[in-house]
């Protein structure tokens, strides 16, 4: 896979408290990705990208909102993410990583 396709699949990096608390306690990782993406695409790119070895991958698909704009209802895009465990001993960067 090149590097280009590497980065359809990964998205960018979920960062907040609860991907925080993740990380700390269990080694996890939350990514956006591509909604066409797989489990095995995904740890295929994290591990190319980021030069470590995956345990496991979660993905989730997320249903978007239900908007009010102005006067109009309107809905936001379906997401999909995913969890990445990592072995023991890995890490990631994310707040510095270009994901």
């Amino acid at each position: 896979m090149s590097t280009a396709n590497l980065y359809e699949v990964i998205r960018a990096p979920r960062v907040s408290e609860k991907t925080a608390r993740l990380q700390e306690v269990s080694n996890q990782y939350v990514f956006d990705i591509a909604k066409t993406a797989t489990k095995a695409d995904v740890k295929a790119a994290i591990e190319q990208i980021f030069s470590v070895k995956v345990k496991a991958v979660n993905v989730v698909n997320v249903k978007g909102k239900a908007k009010a704009f102005k006067n109009r209802q309107g809905r936001r895009n379906d997401w999909k993410k995913a969890y990445v465990t990592l072995a023991e001993g890995q890490s990631i960067d994310v707040m510095t990583a270009s994901a």
